[in-house]
């Protein structure tokens, strides 16, 4: 399984952006998957995350009512749409698949690349 994260891009503060996570087939079956952040001089942060089975999500609270994840079962992508950015969420954001279901990043067996997300003030 090799992941990739895509559609990160500059952004003015309350704007919006849609990163998407391909890389695995149909029969790939995690039991969750998430998105991560690491801005420059901090540790990688959980994002936001969904059970693979039922959709369920479960998000972090900086992000709760703006970032929304969810499952394209047409495409076999993950994706995490993007709203109200603020500066803060500036950070390169990395696609992640783990076996159990979790916000602890170091759980996430699978990691793609990460696409750079810079929300301008």
């Amino acid at each position: 399984v090799q992941l990739q994260a895509s559609g990160g891009g500059l952004v003015q503060t309350g704007g919006s952006l849609r990163l998407s996570c391909a890389g695995f087939g149909r029969t790939f079956s995690p039991e969750s998957m998430a998105w991560f952040r690491q801005a420059p001089g901090k540790e990688r942060e959980f994002v936001a995350g969904i059970i693979w089975s039922n959709e369920v999500t479960f998000d972090a609270d900086s992000v709760k009512g703006r970032f929304f994840i969810s499952r394209d079962r047409i495409k076999d992508t993950l994706v995490l749409q993007m709203n109200s950015l603020r500066p803060e969420d500036t950070a390169v954001y990395y696609c992640a698949a783990s076996p159990r279901i979790t916000r602890a990043a170091e759980f996430y067996r699978y990691w793609g690349r990460g696409t750079q997300v810079t929300v301008s003030s």
